[in-house]
């Protein structure tokens, strides 16, 4: 998928989860509207007459108004939930592994990463030898420099040893998923049949669809 394909995979997506937003949007107006006019049949104040021959009808279509009112609030739920995906689709910062870029993108995450944890390391390597002049050649203040120089609770200075190993935790992890990445985009796409199950594979697009001659039974739903 080169990045053209994906830039239209992406604005697909924007564009589904819209029309799902607007679809629900348009059933809970139409949802609480019917709500409403079920309840303009009530005459206002009515209270349920407790005994009447009516009592069990009256309950009935109050409650059926009722759930009218919680599937039009549900729907509106719905309707934003699919707004702040489309949203999060053209707005996040996240890398999906269809991306043509994202080992690159990875790359430039793994770099600011490990520029992180080379400063640190040197930070408190300067810190060690109570080289202030130093560290203020790197750029730190002379507050940042005090806050450096402080005790944390353990008597720790600088920057303390659990912040250099969930840096460089964070860069294996990357390391290792770019190197993922780099495998899935090139493993070639690819058709296999089953039996009757016929199976698309396509690492290009980051998915895999099955399609079964009807419809699977409980158990293999749920193991798919």
């Amino acid at each position: 998928m080169n990045r053209e394909e994906y830039e239209a995979k992406r604005q697909a997506r924007y564009e589904r989860l819209i029309a799902a937003a607007e679809k629900a949007e348009q059933e809970s107006a139409a949802t609480l509207d019917q709500a409403r006019k079920m309840a303009d049949i009530i005459p206002f104040g009515q209270p349920i007459l407790v005994g009447h021959h009516s009592e069990r009808r009256d309950r009935n279509y109050r409650e059926r108004i009722h759930n009218k009112h919680r599937r039009g609030f549900e729907l509106q739920e719905k309707a934003e939930y699919y707004r702040r995906r489309a949203e999060a689709t053209q707005n996040n910062n996240a890398i999906f592994s269809d991306d043509p870029d994202a080992v690159e993108k990875i790359g430039g995450k793994l770099a600011q990463l490990e520029a992180r944890q080379a400063r640190m390391v040197l930070v408190n390597k300067l810190i060690r030898k109570n080289d202030r002049a130093a560290l203020e050649e790197l750029g730190y203040t002379t507050t940042a420099i005090e806050e450096l120089f402080k005790p944390d609770f353990c008597g720790r200075v600088g920057y303390p040893d659990y912040a250099l190993q969930n840096n460089n935790a964070n860069i294996r992890k990357l390391k290792k998923r770019a190197q993922e990445i780099e495998e899935q985009q090139a493993t070639p796409d690819k058709d296999e049949t089953i039996g009757a199950v016929r199976v698309e594979w396509r690492p290009s697009e980051n998915r895999i669809r099955v399609y079964f001659p009807a419809r699977v039974d409980l158990d293999t739903f749920k193991a798919l």
